[in-house]
């Protein structure tokens, strides 16, 4: 995770660092100093390197200075204190917090050059599709084509919407980080995608971003829900009930579903046994309060998503992404859960109306 940016004669120093403790220091897109993994991720660190000295008035580059990054870096709750030091002069000083790291616009990263291969090639031409408009418009047709060959071109096209507001709400999460977006791309069968090409740098701005599109979605049944009371309709009763039911399914906490970034932002943020332990034991009450309602294939998903996000627990050090604080974990968790919750809600009052179609997304859950 990119930590600092510093201005040093009219070029950057950066720091990339994890909480396995490797650091690697550039300047511009030169690798100047390196520390490697210590297992420990915070503590104080000393980088020492060499630059080129350049005289002000000339430009010309006459001696090798020499230079000191000192560091001071906690992970939870976040905050690193640096000094930089050149030819016995203070030349750089502060403090950043989570905050600052969340707000920066990310330099690009020094990668290798890749080798040419056939893989390489098949991204490079998924690259090029995502970007083009007439790919957005040739699978928003085939979506529609699917969902009116399914139901109805009505519901159809009210589907598209609920996907689109979803969708919305990643992006404006996005927007919110000041991350570039490509916009919404709708998949057939499988919903849609919002794309972006910035990157996260923070478990918080994972937890945001993922979450939004949910909470989207609940406006837009709680919208429906309403306009089914002024109206009786039971179109937006349907689409209500159908648009919880998909925005539910999403919260599962299963990757690559918004659920799955979620909940593993929070329980990679803990950094000890017992704050992983308290996740086991609130999965597993979300597990038999599951069953307990009658929601079986709720309970059984979610079992599934705690294996797969417990089997990649111990690779978390690995992660260049800012872990959340103690606050952070808990109101990611309630916010979580308050979301799912109220889609349950929906759709379980719909069902208790009779009509047989709104209680179909309830017997999908207890199936």
């Amino acid at each position: 995770m990119e930590l600092l940016n510093i201005e040093l004669m009219e070029r950057r120093l950066r720091l990339d660092a994890s909480m396995a403790g490797w650091q690697r220091l550039y300047w511009g897109p030169t690798l100047v100093s390196e520390l490697a993994a210590t297992g420990e991720p915070g503590g104080e660190f000393t980088h020492t390197f060499e630059l080129p000295a350049v005289h002000p008035g000339s430009g010309e580059q006459h001696a090798v200075q020499t230079f000191t990054l000192t560091l001071r870096l906690q992970w939870q709750p976040f905050s690193v204190t640096y000094s930089l030091q050149g030819n016995d002069q203070q030349l750089a000083r502060g403090t950043r917090k989570a905050k600052d790291v969340e707000q920066q616009t990310p330099v690009p990263q020094v990668e290798d050059k890749p080798k040419f291969n056939l893989v390489g090639l098949g991204l490079l031409g998924l690259k090029l599709l995502k970007s083009a408009k007439v790919i957005k418009a040739a699978l928003a047709g085939a979506s529609l084509a699917a969902y009116s060959w399914l139901f109805s071109l009505e519901f159809a096209l009210a589907l598209i919407a609920c996907l689109v507001v979803h969708e919305y709400g990643h992006i404006r999460a996005m927007k919110y980080f000041n991350m570039p977006t490509k916009g919404i791309y709708l998949i057939p069968f499988f919903g849609g995608a919002a794309l972006t090409d910035g990157k996260i740098n923070t478990r918080w701005q994972d937890v945001v971003i993922s979450i939004m599109g949910p909470v989207f979605g609940l406006f837009m049944s709680v919208l429906c829900l309403l306009l089914y009371w002024a109206t009786g309709s039971l179109f937006f009763a349907g689409l209500a009930a159908f648009n919880a039911l998909l925005n539910l399914f999403n919260l599962l906490p299963i990757l690559p579903l918004d659920g799955g970034h979620i909940l593993k932002s929070v329980s990679f943020s803990m950094n000890s046994w017992v704050g992983l332990i308290v996740c086991v034991m609130a999965a597993a009450f979300g597990v038999w309060l599951s069953y307990t309602l009658g929601l079986a294939l709720l309970g059984f998903l979610l079992i599934i998503g705690t294996l797969e996000i417990l089997s990649e627990w111990r690779g978390r050090y690995q992660s260049h992404l800012l872990p959340l604080d103690r606050y952070g974990q808990v109101f990611a968790t309630v916010w979580y859960f308050s979301v799912l919750g109220s889609f349950v809600g929906i759709i379980w009052y719909l069902a208790g109306t009779g009509d047989d179609m709104l209680g179909l997304p309830l017997k999908i859950l207890q199936s």
